[in-house]
């Protein structure tokens, strides 16, 4: 018998696989000929080149309830191994094969393996972690700076613009309704338009924005929310990070909550602000997009967010909405006219835009001062036609003290869709979010 080493190829996950062709002589008695048969064999990492290692087995139990979209899912990397970022691949084992899955390292104190999950396919799903040469993966969303902005998206396709730049009122409007750090646009994924700012019933509405309406600050309450007031505003200091990814885009920035004194500003509060989006490039009618407020005195003094019925992050819809066609439903079954001061995990608000739709989930992450959260929501009847402002309000009905030397964070996620939502549709969406699924790990030998 003879070994004939014919060729080699190189398989999705940088595997390279030898084709071994092994020749059997036999003799014809009546003529002495001998033949050869010559059988193909393949065998996987042998001779291998580059051999993929298995690191782990990563399993997730789906809930039965189906979701036709993909859902962001993480687990702890440095639990699992410590090799660098750049020597491992992501596969599912999906009908007896691996099929390559698209990832990100989120880099922290602790690094967090995440990637998308197809939540339409109930059961158990199969994943394993391996080391080897990983293929090159163009991002899925962008974080580009642009004209005094961060627009996460792609070249085609914007989803989101941050405002770092002071953006000046309108000519022959008080200069002190000015704003720097701010969302707007907010897009749906067919391109519409989803937030308003400076609109002449509110000058200091500014998109997708967090400030706070009353907080106490050395003894005095001063009024960030209505830069009218000439108390204070919040403004963007710095950038901290920048991301692109085959899974998300993000960006961190850097906020300060500024008290207008006579001898001059002062800063009573730091926000780190962080905006992360997911899309998987198979659903492109919708998307995720995950904004964190962490929030930190910035002096010795202690911070009070006094009792406001309105405050925190609030969001000024496109004009495009109105009471006669658009519609808010919250986790409790309350309709507009219903949800303004009621408690919810979760708002919708949707609409015709033009010749398209749009839906916006809002959801309020568990841990969350106060949550279920407050809502603010302007009546139907507000200015005649109705226009739409929808605001998750922690201390509508309380204060909340910040303590000097301690970090306080609120969490929220944004599902942004084409389609209409239904309140099932939104309740299985907040479990995903509030209770992720969890990732079992088996480590191989």
């Amino acid at each position: 018998m003879h070994l004939l080493i014919l060729s080699s190829i190189k398989d999705e996950i940088g595997c390279y696989k030898k084709i071994i062709f092994i020749c059997l002589p036999v003799v014809n008695p009546g003529h002495m000929q001998i033949h050869y048969f010559v059988l193909p064999l393949l065998f996987l990492g042998l001779f291998n080149q580059a051999a993929a290692q298995e690191i782990a087995t990563l399993k997730i139990d789906m809930p039965s309830e189906r979701l036709d979209l993909q859902v962001p899912v993480s687990t702890d990397l440095d639990e699992i191994t410590h090799l660098a970022d750049s020597l491992l691949v992501l596969v599912e084992w999906m009908d007896g094969k691996e099929v390559p899955v698209n990832f990100q390292v989120e880099q922290r104190d602790e690094r967090k393996l995440v990637w998308m999950l197809d939540a339409g396919k109930p059961g158990k799903r199969v994943y394993k972690l391996l080391q080897a040469k990983p293929r090159k993966v163009d991002p899925v969303i962008t974080a580009t700076i642009q004209d005094g902005g961060i627009v996460l998206g792609n070249e085609s396709q914007p989803l989101l613009r941050y405002n770092y730049e002071t953006l000046m009122p309108p000519e022959g409007i008080d200069e002190v309704f000015k704003r720097s750090g701010f969302i707007h646009p907010f897009w749906s994924p067919a391109g519409k338009e989803l937030t308003r700012i400076q609109a002449p019933d509110h000058y200091h509405h500014y998109g997708l924005w967090n400030p706070w309406t009353r907080l106490e600050y050395k003894g005095n309450v001063v009024d960030l929310w209505n830069l009218g007031e000439k108390q204070g505003t919040v403004r963007f200091a710095n950038f901290i990070s920048r991301t692109s990814g085959p899974v998300y885009g993000s960006f961190e920035v850097l906020h300060e909550h500024v008290v207008f004194e006579e001898g001059g500003d002062e800063i009573a509060l730091n926000e780190v602000q962080g905006v992360k989006i997911f899309r998987h490039k198979n659903h492109q009618d919708s998307y995720f997009a995950d904004i964190s407020i962490a929030l930190n005195t910035a002096t010795d003094h202690a911070v009070i967010l006094k009792e406001y019925r309105y405050g925190g992050l609030g969001w000024r819809a496109t004009e495009k909405w109105h009471k006669d066609n658009s519609e808010i439903i919250t986790s409790e079954g309350k309709n507009r006219t219903e949800s303004d001061g009621s408690l919810a995990r979760w708002c919708i608000v949707q609409g015709e835009i033009e010749e398209d739709y749009a839906a916006v989930l809002m959801m309020s992450f568990p841990t969350n001062y106060n949550h279920p959260e407050p809502l603010r929501i302007w009546p139907e009847d507000i200015y005649d036609r109705g226009d739409v402002f929808a605001n998750f309000s922690p201390t509508k009905d309380k204060d909340w003290v910040l303590e000097p030397g301690k970090n306080y964070r609120l969490n929220y996620r944004f599902y942004v869709s084409d389609k209409k939502i239904s309140a099932e549709q939104a309740e299985a969406l907040w479990q995903i979010y509030a209770h992720p699924p969890v990732v079992e790990v088996e480590l191989s030998n």
